[in-house]
């Protein structure tokens, strides 16, 4: 998600308005003064003055023994109530303080500062809906205690309410249209429900109203992400850094939109501008690292990878990526060594054992590969990639049943695998089990409702048969959407539009996909017939031909081309 939690501003909240209720009363309430001012007994005024000695000298406990002896003189004291509720909450003991606002309002019901105090508490337990009340009765009694709202919109945010959040924030601005945290929230909450233009429109009316306020340009920034706007993050990332210099967390976000884009040269410079304002900085590092890697200047990365490692011996991460770059330049026996030293508690170790047993097969070392996987295993029993590099394995030995057994034991442990959903299914696929998996497909769909990869597969397999035509093309279509751009997906609207009969557009789509995937000989060949069907046999021979040079042992394709040959 583009937006940070609302549990960061809860917590935030939280603790300003703990602050806040235990320094001073609220601002449209006269401040209440201390018993010895009113007309109380001695006792209270007593034992009132010995806690205040005793919370001077941090003694809680005694202070906590002395205010409770001076509000049972003046139980109906709102002083000496949010006096004791303060020390309670120093104390951690929020049941008790809880307990003293609660008895409080038995006697004044309407007072603000109690509520306040009340709903901060259970804010603080994560009490939502206890919270809410409170700040519901605040807004109630003080329609216009602005920050009542604030919190209010956060709770509803937490619990997902988020309609009821955009009310309550809404109904704030009626009553200070350009409050600043009023026009921020209703941006984030926005965000959160993924309504990027409204969230848009809200950040930036944040900024007209405080344009160096840096969390709403960072905020605004991500919201173009997410919508791929690439150059307007950039732009709002720039303002950021125009007003501080020094925010490295944003010129790295510039970077990796940079990298993310393959512009190499412009990711680096944003990177190295950051080691100047912080040479030791290991993100930075690490990121220059993974552009020279990207970028496939694999010594470069080396001696990014080495340099980091110099200063920090035991980041997993610089090794994993120094071990991926002597693998690249195909020095096995130096990534062999660093990848074997990434310790079974990093969360790379199960990448790193099957980076090895890449290796070890490249080598046809495949029983070899069995046995360190399988030794992974029993380390990472929970890690689903694991399971899925053995199954892979066993298949490339032809060991079908071993490959299934694995993969259901896979399943045993992670039961909500996509992965390991999909390799059974793409396994069943192979043995020639249709109905099987599809069945494995569509528990991915009740897992991911919107996995496009598993639509595709389901339509795909449909058409290939040339069955269920409108279903396949409807779920194909949907998975497009998803990812729009996808070559294998393009493909396969072509391929059912092929079986559809329409031809015309069948090219359109298959000839998108060859461009997007110009290796891919399926996608060669799947164009060629497309070619053949509309009687453009130049084309359907220039384009089997090309698939022929990328699968030369392809005897249908040979075959084809001898029939095209012989018109």
């Amino acid at each position: 998600m583009c937006v940070d939690s609302m549990k960061r501003f809860l917590c935030i909240i939280t603790l300003l308005l703990l602050i806040a209720c235990t320094v001073t009363p609220d601002r449209h309430e006269e401040p209440i003064p201390p018993p010895e001012t009113k007309k109380s007994s001695s006792e209270a005024l007593y034992h009132y003055s010995l806690g205040v000695l005793f919370a001077l000298e941090k003694n809680f406990d005694k202070a906590a023994t002395e205010y409770e002896k001076a509000l049972s003189f003046d139980p109906k004291s709102p002083y000496l109530a949010v006096e004791l509720a303060t020390i309670y909450i120093k104390e951690g003991k929020i049941d008790k303080a809880i307990a003293i606002c609660e008895r409080f309002l038995i006697y004044n019901p309407d007072y603000v500062d109690i509520h306040l105090l009340l709903g901060g508490l259970h804010l603080n337990l994560k009490e939502y809906d206890s919270a809410a009340r409170e700040f519901e009765k605040v807004i109630e009694l003080d329609p216009k205690h602005l920050e009542s709202y604030l919190y209010l919109s956060v709770i509803y945010s937490e619990n997902k309410e988020y309609e009821k959040a955009v009310k309550v924030l809404k109904d704030l601005l009626k009553i200070d249209h350009d409050n600043l945290m009023g026009n921020y929230y209703l941006a984030k909450i926005y965000a959160e429900m993924k309504l990027y233009k409204e969230a848009e429109r809200w950040f930036k009316r944040t900024l007209a109203i405080k344009p160096e306020f840096e969390s709403a340009l960072i905020d605004l920034g991500l919201i173009y992400e997410v919508q791929k706007r690439n150059n307007c993050a950039i732009e709002s990332y720039r303002k950021l850094i125009r007003l501080n210099p020094n925010r490295i967390d944003v010129r790295m976000r510039v970077g990796r939109i940079f990298l993310r884009e393959k512009k190499y040269d412009e990711a680096i410079k944003e990177f190295e501008n950051s080691l100047k304002l912080n040479s030791s900085n290991r993100e930075v590092r690490l990121s220059l690292g993974l552009v020279y890697l990207e970028w496939k200047k694999y010594d470069r990365a080396i001696e990014e990878f080495l340099t980091l490692l110099r200063k920090d011996p035991i980041s997993h991460e610089a090794r994993y990526f120094l071990a991926s770059a002597y693998e690249e330049k195909k020095l096995y026996k130096s990534a062999l060594k660093e990848f074997e030293k990434i310790p079974t508690e990093s969360n790379l170790y199960g990448s790193a054992q099957i980076h090895i047993g890449i290796i070890l097969k490249k080598e046809n070392k495949i029983d070899k590969a069995i046995g360190l996987i399988k030794e992974a295993i029993v380390k990472k029993r929970g890690d689903s990639r694991l399971y899925c590099f053995l199954a892979s394995l066993y298949q490339e030995k032809k060991l079908f049943k071993t490959a299934e057994e694995t993969l259901k034991e896979g399943l045993q442990f992670s039961p909500q695998s996509v992965d390991l959903h999909y390799k059974l299914g793409s396994l069943y696929e192979e043995t020639d089990r249709f109905g099987e998996s599809i069945k494995e497909m569509e528990e991915i769909l009740k897992i991911e409702p919107e996995s496009a990869e598993a639509l595709n597969f389901i339509g795909y397999s449909y058409a290939d048969r040339g069955e269920k035509l409108e279903e396949a093309e409807k779920m194909i279509k949907k998975a497009l959407k998803l990812k729009p751009g996808d070559g294998y997906i393009t493909d396969s609207l072509g391929w059912v539009y092929f079986k559809q009969n329409k031809t015309e557009l069948a090219i359109e789509y298959l000839k998108k996909a060859s461009d997007l995937l110009p290796d891919d000989p399926t996608i060669a060949e799947h164009l060629g017939d497309a070619y053949a069907k509309a009687g453009r046999v130049k084309d359907a021979l220039k384009t089997y031909k090309r698939a022929l040079k990328l699968k030369p042992d392809n005897e249908t394709l040979k075959k084809k081309i001898d029939e095209l040959v012989k018109k």
